[in-house]
């Protein structure tokens, strides 16, 4: 058992993107990963797939996911579920920050872009 601190989530290489991991493989974890992002307005995750099933929770902003070709939009206090090995583009389409908090079942995340290359984080999972 621990009980860790939830930091704010902090800059990445990749633009826009803050990140913080809240739980992982290097808290013990071996099933579950726990990722908290703010995605500023007009930034996007690159195109991507997980070998693991994913849950997003949005707490605020208005994003648009992008999957199987199509795209829907979502908002505050809704939730986008992602089958594992699915490419998925998530944006920020609104005028604040998109507050995101994704729950993995996997600790590694991994991720691919849609060539099947590994995508190295720029975050610990």
């Amino acid at each position: 058992m621990k009980i860790l601190e939830q930091y704010r989530p902090r800059e990445t290489a990749l633009p826009g993107i803050r990140h913080e991991t809240w739980a992982g493989a290097r808290d013990g974890l071996t099933q579950l990963s726990l990722w908290r992002q703010t995605l500023a307005p007009g930034a996007a995750t690159p195109p991507h797939s997980h070998d693991c099933d994913e849950v997003v929770l949005c707490y605020a902003g208005l994003g648009e996911v992008h999957f199987d070709g199509g795209r829907q939009r979502f908002c505050g206090e809704n939730t986008v579920v992602l089958p594992r090995g699915r490419v998925h583009q998530i944006f920020n389409v609104g005028r604040s920050p998109l507050e995101l908090l994704g729950v993995f079942g996997a600790s590694h995340v991994s991720t691919q872009l849609p060539d099947g290359a590994e995508v190295a984080l720029p975050w610990r999972d």
